[in-house]
């Protein structure tokens, strides 16, 4: 059964996103009829007479689009526009002047200030398909942010968790050195051997005791090592008790350890 996919809030966003639009212009009934025009669209329509005031509402307001006339008293439209683009460097700006001047224009649209110069008078279906393009590519630029972020944290997350795994691997190794020179530094013989019966571990103590037999890792072990049922032997002839530990509570250690006591010091126990 496949498992059901949970997509995260940020994809569940809703088919009509909260849009916000600034309309500047000097004209009171151009701008009337510019509100009228776009508010039935669904934007939320910010409207301001000169440049100064469009960078008032910027400063309180973060927007989307911006639709600016050209000829403004005080600020031309292509300054308020490079300014509003500092303010919001995210929007998506329009110019809708009456007047063509080609030159400011152009260095404007090559510098980044301004996404599209549209004239006045307009066509308002094409100018509501200029306004609804500009959102789209103002959303696509969001999205792109949004997922960037994400991979981005994302990426850290997995590093963090890269280099909690490296810490606890050398841990573990660590720990594993400081256990493998324990035993072999025991004065008792350890030997290792695994569910195949190949030596996998012989301390000095094992090593100095049974010589070769014990002297290559990874060859059989010699049968009267653990054979069932022998618990004791005479090694060089001196009596040991042989005494078996399973291991296998971890996949990584399957096998048995074998330990190798002096009879006379285990009675004494």
């Amino acid at each position: 059964m496949i498992a059901p996919v949970i997509l995260p809030p940020q994809a569940l966003r809703s088919s009509a996103p909260h849009r916000r639009l600034l309309l500047v212009d000097d004209e009171p009934n151009i701008l009337a009829a510019l509100n009228r025009l776009l508010r039935r669209d669904g934007y939320e329509v910010f409207c301001a007479d000169s440049g100064a005031a469009g960078l008032e509402v910027l400063s309180k307001h973060c927007v989307d689009v911006i639709v600016s006339d050209q000829r403004m008293p005080g600020m031309l439209g292509v300054d308020f526009l490079r300014r509003a683009r500092a303010l919001c460097p995210d929007s998506i700006r329009i110019m809708l002047s009456g007047y063509t001047e080609l030159q400011s224009v152009t260095d404007a649209v090559n510098e980044g200030a301004i996404f599209k110069f549209l004239t006045k008078p307009w066509n308002d279906t094409q100018l509501r398909g200029h306004i609804a393009e500009a959102f789209r590519i103002k959303e696509i630029a969001d999205d792109n942010q949004r997922l960037h972020l994400e991979i981005c944290s994302a990426n850290r997350k997995l590093e963090q968790l890269l280099l909690e795994k490296q810490e606890q691997i050398r841990l573990e190794e660590t720990a594993l050195e400081v256990a493998r020179d324990l035993m072999e530094h025991l004065p008792l013989a350890l030997v290792g051997v695994d569910d195949s019966g190949m030596i996998a571990f012989a301390n000095a103590c094992a090593r100095r005791l049974f010589g070769a037999q014990v002297a290559v890792l990874g060859d059989a072990e010699d049968v009267h090592l653990a054979r069932p049922a022998s618990q004791a032997r005479d090694i060089h002839n001196n009596p040991y008790d042989i005494i078996r530990y399973p291991m296998g509570e971890r996949p990584a250690s399957r096998g048995t350890l074998l330990t190798f006591v002096p009879r006379q010091t285990h009675e004494q126990r």
